[in-house]
């Protein structure tokens, strides 16, 4: 007999205190037709309204006193030395996603595809956001993300950012090995669509069912902080 599960029917229930909003890669090389990433993400970003959506999440989070964290994605020379990658990482590689001179110089970095998006910046700069370590693959294991949440107190993440099925799902299912509840904006988000692989946002979408507590809009998430 197959098991009657429903979704959470309880509202959404955020405070500034114990929340956090995490944006993952909120990068130029993945939303903008400046990066590597254009071609497959573009009409699910358009689809999905998932710039204009990130933005109401900032505004928002900004706006009620919620803590702001973004963990980013950077490659330097020294991982060319990798001696092997999956095919994203190997397709990242190639394509010479995130790169930058060294973690210690920022040369060249502004205004590169690693860069933020423009329009996020004063967001992500204002002295108040925490910027992890990057990430390397596409979960926190490899930063320092799940620390600085736990030393600023949070209990929730709010999730949103790119790639969908990637880097935004990762963090999802490390987060919930690590005990926060979660909560993914469903259209503050977009993925892929590869001809062989297939519909990145498709896939996480589903997935994103199984796992969060809830999949709002970014509309109801922002209605939900505003009214905490």
């Amino acid at each position: 007999m197959t098991p009657q599960i429903s979704p959470p029917t309880t509202s959404i229930r955020v405070a500034p205190a114990n929340t956090a909003v995490l944006f993952t890669d909120p990068q130029t090389e993945v939303l903008s037709e400046q990066g590597a990433a254009w071609p497959l993400v573009r009409d699910s970003i358009m689809e999905n309204g998932t710039i204009d959506n990130m933005e109401k999440l900032f505004k928002a989070a900004k706006a009620g006193g919620y803590h702001v964290f973004v963990s980013p994605h950077y490659y330097y020379p020294t991982d060319n030395g990798w001696l092997f990658r999956d095919p994203l990482a190997q397709a990242m590689h190639d394509g010479r996603m995130f790169a930058r001179r060294s973690i210690s110089d920022t040369t060249g970095l502004a205004g590169s595809a690693a860069d933020w998006l423009p329009r996020f910046k004063p967001y992500i700069e204002d002295g108040k956001t925490v910027v992890v370590a990057p990430h390397k693959l596409y979960g926190p294991q490899t930063n320092d993300l799940v620390l600085q949440l736990r030393k600023h107190g949070i209990q929730k993440v709010i999730l949103a950012g790119m790639l969908a099925n990637m880097c935004v799902e990762a963090h999802a299912r490390e987060l919930l090995e690590q005990g926060f509840e979660l909560i993914i904006v469903r259209d503050a988000v977009a993925g892929p669509r590869h001809p062989q692989w297939g519909d990145g946002y498709t896939a996480a979408a589903i997935n994103y069912r199984y796992l969060a507590q809830h999949v709002p809009t970014a509309n109801e998430m922002v209605a939900a902080m505003s009214a905490a």
